[in-house]
């Protein structure tokens, strides 16, 4: 199944000192409902368009399974109230299976519903080293990453997860209503590509808050840049797993937050 994720709908445009009918397109949020081998385990608001990359990202990111081959097959049905994507995966040793979350994922919330403390702030593991970007890659990557953003060119609404090659050439994105969405819309299609995350590095068009350097660093994504602002957390979580941190990316300009090794002509940078 695989929807546009935009809808159309009449309005009444008021321009100075008219009125006039109309019609605009807008994005799709609907609850979509995760399950593992009949089991429910989440509902996240999303737009429904590229389900099948959002059940492979979230799966791996939230560690329901350790790589993209546990997974043995997908089926979404539609139904009124939403959608509901069924996961046929092998089981993950040590996944808590009464950690099912108990409210539904906002769109603008990565992990609403988590039950214990230890599910939102989990360990991270050491990121690989990965390739040293190129000068001017995540400007590159910016100035690219606009005629790429088709649902956004229709509604304005919602946000983009961009996967680039170290000279900031844009191979893959996805689009979704929640930053964390998109993001695990991009990871699952890059998995099921069997795509080398140590090979590129991820732009976004959000803040960078902890969960996207979660969801990054855990499958070992080298480089997070954002085109908005990090939070506290986040930035303690890059440095602590050896991320590469960086945001407010504008032409010309961008700040590192962390581990500036990754990037050219940091080198010499002054440490703050």
């Amino acid at each position: 199944m695989q929807r546009s994720g935009l809808a159309r709908r009449a309005v009444i445009v008021h321009q100075g000192a008219d009125l006039r009918p109309g019609e605009d397109w807008l994005a799709e949020e609907a609850p979509v409902e995760l399950r593992y081998n009949g089991a429910s385990f989440a509902v996240m608001m999303a737009t429904p368009a590229d389900l099948e990359d959002f059940a492979y990202g979230f799966s791996l990111t939230e560690g329901r399974v350790a790589r993209a081959e546990d997974i043995r097959g997908i089926v979404i049905h539609e139904q009124l109230e939403g959608y509901v994507v069924d996961v046929d995966a092998a089981e993950v040793e040590g996944v808590d299976e009464d950690s099912a979350r108990l409210l539904p994922g906002r769109s603008g919330c990565g992990l609403c519903g988590s039950r214990h403390l230890e599910d939102v702030l989990r360990p991270l593991a050491q990121v690989p080293e990965g390739p040293l970007l190129e000068p001017h890659a995540l400007e590159r990557a910016l100035e690219a990453l606009s005629p790429h953003q088709q649902l956004n060119s229709h509604t304005g609404a919602v946000h983009a997860a961009a996967w680039a090659t170290p000279a900031g050439d844009i191979l893959h994105v996805r689009e979704d209503v929640g930053r964390h969405n998109a993001l695990d819309k991009l990871l699952g299609a890059l998995s099921r590509g069997s795509v080398d995350l140590r090979s590129g590095f991820v732009l976004v068009t959000s803040r960078a808050s902890y969960e996207m350097v979660t969801k990054a660093a855990s499958l070992g994504v080298g480089v997070l840049a954002a085109i908005s602002a990090p939070t506290a957390l986040a930035v303690t979580l890059a440095q602590s797993c050896r991320l590469t941190l960086t945001g407010f990316v504008r032409p010309g300009r961008h700040v590192v937050y962390s581990h500036p090794q990754r990037l050219s002509g940091m080198a010499e940078a002054p440490r703050p």
